[in-house]
Order: structure tokens, then sequence, then C-alpha cells
């Protein structure tokens, strides 16, 4: 199994929306990838916008744990993902990088919030798509 890390600032919105759907998606479709998300500055926990938005997709977020995307995380991982850590991320040789510039959902109203996990959803199903091709060629 090879592992994609989703890493935002807090791992408290943006990153773990992606690993629950990353996750899910993989597993119904036969990619040979996991998720695993982290943060640079970790919260004490997930917001609680984002794990009430995630419920209405069947996911539960209540006992997911922020935590610290650290160099050691990122050199177990083939493909990091940024969302909006910037500069503090870890740099790892070898480890391809793709940043994906999305708003952060603390604090945002449950409308915003979706939206925000709306437009990760396209881009995770993208990303398992061609995940998937690339490891059945």
């Amino acid at each position: 199994m090879k592992n994609v890390i989703f890493a935002c600032v807090h791992n408290a919105g943006r990153s773990q929306i992606a690993a629950a759907l990353f996750n899910e998606l993989a597993e119904r479709s036969g990619c040979p990838y996991r998720a695993i998300s982290a943060g640079t500055s970790p919260a004490d926990r997930v917001h609680p916008q984002v794990i009430a938005v995630m419920s209405e997709l069947g996911f539960d977020l209540t006992s997911a744990k922020p935590q610290l995307l650290t160099a050691e995380l990122a050199r177990e991982a083939e493909l990091l993902i940024t969302m909006g850590c910037g500069d503090r991320c870890p740099y790892v040789p070898g480890l391809t990088v793709e940043d994906w510039p999305l708003e952060d959902p603390k604090d945002k109203p449950a409308e915003r919030v979706r939206a925000i996990r709306d437009e990760i959803a396209t881009r995770v199903a993208q990303l398992v798509d061609r995940l998937t091709h690339l490891t059945h060629r």
C-alpha cells in the first residue's frame, strides 16, 4: 500500500476532509493508495463545522485527531498534497508535491464549508482516478 499525505496548517479541516473522502473512494475503486492527513501546526480537534458537513455524507470524524506533519511521516509517502501550509510544509527529497490552494473552512458558515468539501471531493476523485490508472498500466 502506498501513502498520500494531505497536509494543511491545523489538520482540522481541509486535510481531514480530503483523507476521509480519498480513503473511501480509493477502497471502492481498487486504488492501491491510502491517505494520511497531517498539519504543520495541529489543532486540538477537528473543526466542528467540518465534522457536521462530513456527517451529512456519512463520515464520522468525531474521533479524528489532528497530527503533526513530520519529515518522517512524509518519507513514508509517495505524494504530498499541500492545502495552505505553504513554506511550512516540509521538503522531502524525492517526494512529489502538489499544492491545492483551498480556502480554510474554519469558522465559515455551513454553506461555505459544504462548498469547500465539494471542491475537495472533486479534486480527490480526479486524484484517485489518476493514481488508479497509473498503477494499472
